[in-house]
């Protein structure tokens, strides 16, 4: 049974930064992509981040690149997502995931299991 657990959320002023972890008790961890997703309040879940099975490959939205950095730590089984130059309008809770599929993808139809969520928190 695969199991992701997210943490590091919190509030934090806009301008800052926080850094956000998912620990994967998954046996195949190192096969698969990871990704992080997020959903705000009275909107519908959208893709943030995601890096492929080795992290050498990352892909981003639009709305977070330059500011926002996914890495993974395959022995640790971990994925952290650095978040800078936070905005109001990155508030909401992120998601991990992990992928149906070996490289970054952006699809949530490629990813099969999710945690539980961190809420992420930016005040003006």
């Amino acid at each position: 049974q695969v199991q992701l657990v997210e943490s590091g959320g919190g509030l934090v002023q806009a301008g800052g930064s926080l850094r956000i972890s998912c620990a994967a008790s998954a046996r195949t961890f190192n096969n698969y992509a990871m990704g992080w997703f997020r959903q705000a309040p009275g909107k519908e879940r959208e893709f943030v981040a995601a890096i492929d099975f080795s992290g050498g490959s990352t892909t981003y939205a639009d709305s977070v690149k330059e500011r926002f950095t996914i890495s993974r730590d395959n022995a640790k089984k971990t994925v952290l997502l650095q978040i800078n130059s936070l905005k109001p309008e990155d508030t909401a809770i992120y998601y991990c995931a992990m992928g149906l599929v070996s490289w970054a993808t952006s699809s949530e139809r490629n990813y099969n299991y999710w945690g539980q969520g961190t809420q992420v928190t930016v005040s003006s």
